[in-house]
C-alpha cells in the first residue's frame, strides 16, 4: 500500500517538471539578494500540490501559508468527496435550491460555460459517473453495465440552474464534478492573489495544472518539462521556455488501473460510460488562464488528434501539444515559436 502510495505521489509530482534555479541578483545599493526559489508542498484535491515564489524567505513564507490557507477553503468548497462542502450540500439536496459561497457559483458558472461551448463533450454533472470509477484506490473494479447506464442518464448539464447566489439541480440524481476545472480555477485565484501581494515571479502547480506567474527573476522563460506517458521515474518527454502562461495536461497515465492487459483511466467518455480509448495519451494545453487550460485540457482530449488540432488551431491564444498511443508528438502551429520546444534526449 506505501509503495502505491509513493508511485502515485511521484507520478503526480512529476506529471509536469518545473525546471527551478537559484538566482543571485544585485540590489539598488550594490548588495547582493539571494533570489532563492521557495517552495511548498501538500496533498489537496486528491493531488499533490507544490508552490514555489522567490524572493526574501520570510515574505515567500508569509505568502505560502496564505496559498494553502486558500487550497484549504477552496477544497471545503468545492470539492464533491468533501461532506460539507457547497457542492456535496448542493449534489444531496434533492433537487432544492442551496445558498453557496459566490466563489462556488463563479466556478460553477465557468464549468457551465465550457460545458455550453462544448456541447457537452465536457459536462459538470458528470459525477453520476465519475464516482462510480475507483481510481484513486487503484483497485481495478470495472463498475456494473447497468450502473454505468443508469449513471449516464442523469448527465446534463441543462440540470443546473443558477438564482444568484443560489444553485440547484433540476435532476434530483444528478451530480455536480468540478474535478475539470477546479484546479485550474484555484489556480487563477491563487496567481491573482499573490500579484496582487507583489509577487512577480513564482509558480503555482496544482497536480499538474501549472501556472507560471511572470518570469524567473533573472528575466529568463521557465523551463517546463511534460512527463513521458507511463514512465517510472518521471522522465521529460519534451520540454518548453515558456512565462506568465499556463500548462495543463490531461493524460491516461495520471489516474489509471489495468485489468486483463486493458488499461482504465480517468477520462471519461460521457456516451458510453468507459474510458476514452482514441489513441491519444495525453493532451497538454498553452494558453493565459488556467482554467481554461483545464477544461480544454480534458475537452480536447475527447476531440481526439484530428478534430483537437483542427479546434485548438483555430482558436486564438490556445496551443497544445498531443502524444498518441504510439509515441507519436502532434503540435499546433505556433508551439515551436511561443515556446522553443525540445523533445528530450
Amino acid at each position: 500500500m506505501y509503495n502505491q502510495l509513493m508511485k502515485k505521489i511521484r507520478i503526480l509530482l512529476t506529471a509536469i517538471i518545473i525546471y527551478t534555479l537559484s538566482v543571485p541578483l544585485m540590489s539598488c545599493t550594490g548588495g547582493p539578494i539571494a533570489m532563492t526559489p521557495h517552495s511548498r508542498s501538500g496533498i489537496y484535491f486528491d493531488t499533490v500540490i507544490s508552490i514555489t515564489l522567490y524572493g526574501d524567505g520570510a515574505v515567500a513564507d508569509k505568502r505560502l501559508d496564505e496559498m494553502f490557507k486558500m487550497a484549504d477553503r477552496y477544497e471545503n468548497l468545492l470539492s464533491d468527496k468533501k461532506s460539507g462542502s457547497d457542492i456535496s450540500k448542493i449534489n444531496t439536496a434533492s433537487g432544492k435550491w442551496v445558498k453557496i459561497h459566490s466563489d462556488t457559483v463563479e466556478a460553477i458558472k465557468q464549468a457551465y460555460s465550457y460545458s455550453k461551448s462544448s456541447g457537452g463533450v465536457f459536462d459538470l454533472t458528470v459525477g453520476t459517473l465519475s464516482s462510480l470509477w475507483d481510481f484513486k484506490n487503484n483497485t481495478g473494479t470495472i463498475p456494473d453495465k447497468a450502473a454505468i447506464e443508469e449513471a449516464r442518464k442523469h448527465i446534463d448539464y441543462r440540470n443546473v440552474e443558477i438564482d444568484g447566489n443560489k444553485v440547484r439541480l433540476k435532476d434530483p440524481k444528478a451530480r455536480i464534478d468540478l474535478g475539470g476545472i477546479a484546479k485550474g480555477f484555484i489556480a487563477d485565484k491563487m496567481k491573482a492573489r499573490l500579484e496582487k501581494l507583489g509577487a512577480k515571479s513564482g509558480i503555482i502547480n496544482l497536480g499538474g495544472n501549472v501556472l507560471l506567474i511572470g518570469k524567473r527573476p533573472n528575466n529568463e522563460s521557465y523551463t517546463v518539462g511534460v512527463q513521458k506517458p507511463f514512465s517510472e521515474n518521471g522522465e521529460a518527454l519534451f520540454t518548453v521556455k515558456a512565462k506568465d502562461i499556463s500548462v495543463v495536461t490531461s493524460g491516461t497515465y495520471q489516474r489509471y488501473f489495468k485489468k486483463n492487459g486493458r488499461i482504465y483511466h480517468h477520462i471519461l467518455d460521457i456516451k458510453n460510460g468507459y474510458p476514452y480509448d482514441n489513441g491519444l495519451d495525453s493532451v497538454t494545453i498553452f494558453t493565459k488562464q488556467s482554467t481554461k487550460a483545464d477544461a480544454l485540457s480534458t475537452t480536447v482530449f475527447a476531440m481526439g488528434l484530428k478534430k483537437g488540432l483542427e479546434f485548438v488551431n483555430k482558436t486564438e491564444g490556445v496551443e497544445a501539444v498531443f502524444v498518441s498511443t504510439d509515441g507519436k508528438i502532434t503540435k499546433s502551429d505556433n508551439v515551436d515559436r511561443l515556446y522553443d520546444y525540445e523533445k528530450a534526449q
